[in-house]
């Protein structure tokens, strides 16, 4: 009896072991992989899963985000969001969230209270990133300032937020139209264009800004290509008449009308002021002329003024009111723009 006992608790003891219903355990699932990237300084930036609470100190990074679909994910924004009329439109909630940051100054301690999974931060600002690694905040330093880096930031904010088909989708939709601009004006002849920026109509875009490749890509070349700068810079009366450009676009954010430029009399031998070529870019929901993916209808705008016997002047007209319906949802109309 005595055996038959040890038996059956023997017995038992293997049942328990391998489960009693003869089903072997599930092998534990393989983690997620980390999402490794490199950012626009060269820094390897290494997150766990994509980023669900980001914060934009920036706000070529904030407008790609809402293009992508993300607003929901932005926790804190840079300042002056309420000035910004595509938010105001688009993303009103924005306008509400702590503004943490600019070219100028970063708040660090109002972005450590938000515990973001990541930050961008714009490249005047790249000492900061320092900073937030040492409090276990990652981050990423942006610098789109060429088509190629405008693309690559793009791509970037998809892979750490993993919508990388997003993304994708995004860069083909703008190289479309970068292709189709340039296959129009590339036999073309290209007029000389000046780019007067915010302050002043003497302060204008470095030669390294987006801006020149921007005019040349819609079939022009920016006078201050020479310039080494990739910021905005001040020129001269005499450097301006200098280059004597035929065309002058004015920035749709500047302090001043096209008839105060127009009208001042050391500006009256410019070509372009004689021959009524003074243009501003739209439109009023935001800057055109930025590395941000609204620039896709300012290349368009700025074609039709260069070529318009090559692009339709009217063009961009038509591919806005697409534009701002498919990636944010806004039933606009012409003089939206």
């Amino acid at each position: 009896m005595k055996k038959i006992i040890v038996l059956l608790l023997s017995l038992f003891m293997l049942l328990s072991l391998v489960g009693c219903t003869g089903q072997k355990e599930s092998p534990a699932e393989d983690p997620e992989p980390s999402i490794e990237v490199v950012d626009q300084i060269g820094r390897q930036v290494v997150l766990d899963k994509p980023a669900g609470n980001v914060v934009s100190t920036y706000y070529l990074v904030t407008a790609s985000l809402l293009t992508l679909g993300l607003k929901d994910r932005i926790s804190g924004v840079e300042m002056k969001a309420n000035s910004r009329q595509l938010y105001k439109l688009a993303a009103k909630e924005l306008i509400d969230l702590p503004g943490v940051g600019s070219g100028k100054e970063i708040n660090i301690e109002e972005i450590a209270k938000l515990e973001p999974d990541l930050v961008f931060l714009p490249k005047k600002q790249k000492d900061a990133a320092d900073v937030l690694g040492d409090l276990g905040i990652q981050s990423i330093v942006v610098d789109p300032e060429t088509y190629d880096r405008f693309n690559e930031l793009i791509l970037l904010i998809g892979k750490v937020c993993g919508v990388e088909e997003k993304a994708e989708q995004l860069v083909s939709y703008y190289d479309g139209i970068v292709s189709e601009v340039s296959s129009l004006t590339e036999s073309a002849d290209r007029p000389s264009v000046y780019i007067a920026g915010d302050s002043s109509w003497l302060h204008t875009c470095g030669g390294k800004m987006y801006q020149n490749e921007m005019t040349k890509i819609a079939g022009g070349e920016c006078v201050t290509a020479s310039l080494d700068s990739d910021k905005w810079t001040d020129i001269s009366v005499e450097q301006l008449l200098q280059w004597d450009p035929e065309y002058i676009f004015v920035v749709n954010y500047a302090e001043y009308s096209i008839d105060d430029l127009k009208n001042d009399e050391a500006l009256k031998d410019l070509r372009a002021v004689k021959e009524n070529k003074v243009f501003m870019i739209p439109s009023a929901i935001e800057a055109w002329d930025y590395p941000q993916p609204s620039s896709a209808l300012g290349l368009y705008w700025m074609a039709g003024i260069l070529h318009p016997d090559l692009v339709d002047p009217d063009r961009y007209l038509e591919e806005a009111l697409t534009f701002y319906k498919t990636y944010y949802d806004l039933e606009l109309s012409n003089e939206d723009f």
